[in-house]
């Protein structure tokens, strides 16, 4: 009885400690003036609303582009991380450790050191200031995550079920189709929402590769939370927080259509 109440209590803290920042963004989305000590917000306003629904900052149109943007990267770097993530976990090849530590290197080098290189090669190859030169740099930080994830998952689910499969009479096709696939889903359903918020929460590597011609929305947010404007930037948060949610909520209702079940991921 004890244990149950003592894991209520930290449930219910839980869910507390997240949603009173989240409904101290909202008010102050509404803020016009809110000074200390006062509870309450004396003034309200609608102007961050108005400003990105208007169209006047573009901000819709730069939503909707971070999402693409944010989607292929994570997109392309499953692709990638699926084949490379079955090879670490199944064969044994000389330079093994050495690619998995290169794969690191994005994590482990200090980002400024990471981006002054990475630009100098987009220089040469022609790809800075444009769009895949931005969802490049993004695949490259999002693949220690992603294979990292996949790699484990690959690792316990295994390949026994593929060899009943192929001796059964399965192809090729037929095995990664029926039995790969539903087996590393929970794990790519994983890899692909943390390669989702690492690309769209990059403000930095993006601005650097863009050239300032790429606009995504963290780099429209951050100079506001920069510059201590508390109602646009809260108002820019709320948006950033509910536009990942409802991607993961897309991610969840996708899966549960794949699976025919009622079980989800993200939301119990």
């Amino acid at each position: 009885m004890a244990f149950k109440v003592l894991a209520k209590t930290i449930f219910y803290s839980a869910i507390f400690s997240v949603l009173l920042p989240l409904g101290i963004l909202l008010i102050w989305s509404f803020a016009g003036s809110w000074p200390w000590p006062n509870l309450l917000p004396e003034t309200l306003s609608a102007r961050v609303w108005g400003e990105f629904f208007g169209g006047y900052s573009g901000a819709l149109r730069v939503l909707f582009s971070s999402i693409l943007i944010s989607m292929a990267a994570a997109l392309a770097s499953i692709l990638i991380s699926i084949p490379a993530a079955r090879a670490v976990a199944f064969y044994n090849f000389w330079g093994k450790g050495l690619i998995q530590f290169i794969i690191l290197l994005p994590v482990i080098v200090p980002v400024t050191a990471f981006a002054m290189g990475i630009q100098i090669l987009f220089i040469r190859l022609n790809l800075s200031d444009t769009v895949p030169g931005v969802i490049i740099v993004h695949i490259i930080l999002c693949l220690p995550y992603t294979m990292k994830i996949l790699t484990e998952v690959t690792k316990a689910t295994g390949h026994k079920l593929e060899s009943q499969a192929r001796v059964l009479g399965a192809t090729p096709f037929q095995t990664f189709r029926y039995i790969t696939l539903p087996l590393a889903m929970p794990g790519i359903i994983a890899a692909g929402s943390m390669a989702y918020i690492i690309s769209f929460s990059q403000y930095f590597l993006t601005f650097l590769v863009g050239g300032g011609k790429v606009i995504t929305f963290s780099m429209l947010m951050f100079p506001y939370i920069q510059s201590g404007d508390r109602t646009i930037s809260s108002g820019y948060s709320i948006l950033f927080i509910a536009t990942s949610l409802l991607v993961f909520i897309l991610f969840e209702s996708l899966m549960k259509k794949y699976y025919q079940v009622k079980e989800v991921y993200f939301f119990n």
